[in-house]
């Protein structure tokens, strides 16, 4: 579904991302995991054809994201780590023109499904009041909403639990199960070592642009020889070898 190859990304004499090559499969939450400046974050603004790769090249569900730019934006829903919403709308407006933009404003399916989300969510009491007016957790998932209304075979999220409360992480959550089970495909950035372990059928741990690790949650344990069950102990470990090493 999402193929990354052979992707380095350099500004100016830095290197943010260093030749990455993988594979997410449809049906799979796939987590991305590593320290502040790894990489993560031009990873999916990359895919999501927000940044040109210096090298290599990205598809999503057979699109490339440099040559077809318009197909491959039709099947992704991407939410960034700092989403913007126009704050003078409100919440209907705001979607309404989402739905504008994919063309899709009056598709009964779509609509069903941007009403389920909202119920699940607690937003339709809020629809007619501005997004100024949102809590943080508020926009978030009117932000959440949006990336899915069209039905997006990949969904690509970064960092999605800043500002939820733990009734909207669980919410989050299963959504992400039920998107995978339905045979979409999730890939989510987190600094929550909890949640990716929670939710992620597989991990990548990205350091100074690179893969250092890949694999389900035993995976990662046998190659890191590490005793622990936990993933940020793994985490740590594996990241503090990188950082140490000569």
């Amino acid at each position: 579904m999402i193929k990354i190859e052979n992707v380095t990304k350099i500004y100016g004499k830095t290197v943010a991302v260093d030749g990455l090559s993988l594979e997410v499969k449809a049906g799979e939450v796939f987590g991305l995991l590593g320290p502040n400046g790894a990489g993560k974050t031009t990873t999916m603004k990359m895919l999501a054809g927000l940044l040109i790769p210096t090298i290599g090249k990205m598809s999503v569900d057979g699109h490339d994201v440099q040559s077809n730019p318009l197909e491959a934006k039709q099947v992704i829903g991407f939410v960034p780590d700092k989403p913007f919403i126009y704050e003078k709308l409100s919440g209907h407006e705001f979607l309404e023109f989402v739905r504008e933009i994919f063309r899709v404003d009056r598709d009964p399916a779509v609509i069903e499904r941007q009403e389920r989300l909202l119920k699940m969510f607690l937003l339709t009491d809020w629809l007619d009041e501005l997004v100024e007016s949102y809590s943080h957790g508020m926009r978030q998932k009117l932000i959440i909403t949006s990336a899915l209304i069209h039905n997006p075979k990949a969904l690509i999220i970064d960092e999605p639990m800043v500002g939820l409360d733990a009734k909207g992480m669980r919410q989050v959550k299963g959504l992400f199960r039920e998107m995978a089970d339905s045979g979409e495909t999730v890939l989510v950035s987190t600094h929550t070592m909890a949640i990716a372990q929670e939710v992620c059928d597989r991990i990548a741990i990205l350091n100074k642009g690179k893969i250092v690790a890949m694999g389900t949650m035993e995976e990662l344990k046998a190659n890191s020889h590490a005793s622990e069950q936990d993933l940020e102990s793994i985490f740590l470990r594996l990241t503090d070898e990188m950082v140490d090493a000569p």
